[in-house]
């Protein structure tokens, strides 16, 4: 009797200890998502503010000319702050992202790269998005 409750005892340990190894796999696979979710997007980056220059300096060339068209100014003065807000946007969840687990348990880290895969995802598609705007509305 006293070896088949150690027996169980060591089967239960090893049981949840393969569990929690798989929880950690998961969450390295998760993290290499985020993160790769963040690198397609941030070789973009000098682009957002060279796009955001080129629109600044078309809304002064357009307002010195001796019939402006303001839609097309305003559109290019909305399209500047929205390439800055991209741009920031980044920054702003680079900031915020922990690399480091610390003292959480891997259910606490898959909820929170979780939560971070949805803010990653949308400085992408933002990024993505004001690119497409920028690219429409320069080049008319």
């Amino acid at each position: 009797m006293k070896y088949s409750i150690v027996f169980l005892l060591f089967g239960l340990i090893i049981l949840f200890q393969s569990c929690g190894n798989k929880q950690v796999e998961a969450n390295n696979k998760l993290r290499e998502e985020v993160i790769a979710v963040h690198d397609e997007v941030m070789p973009k980056m000098g682009q957002l503010k060279s796009l955001e220059k080129t629109a600044l300096q078309m809304v002064e060339e357009l307002s010195a000319s001796p019939d402006p068209d303001q839609e097309k100014i305003d559109a290019l003065k909305t399209l500047a702050v929205d390439l800055d807000q991209a741009y920031e946007g980044m920054f702003v969840w680079m900031r915020q992202y922990e690399i480091e687990d610390g003292e959480k348990t891997p259910e606490e880290v898959k909820a929170y790269l979780e939560d971070q895969m949805v803010k990653v995802t949308k400085v992408n598609e933002d990024i993505k998005n004001v690119l497409q705007k920028a690219d429409s509305l320069i080049k008319q």
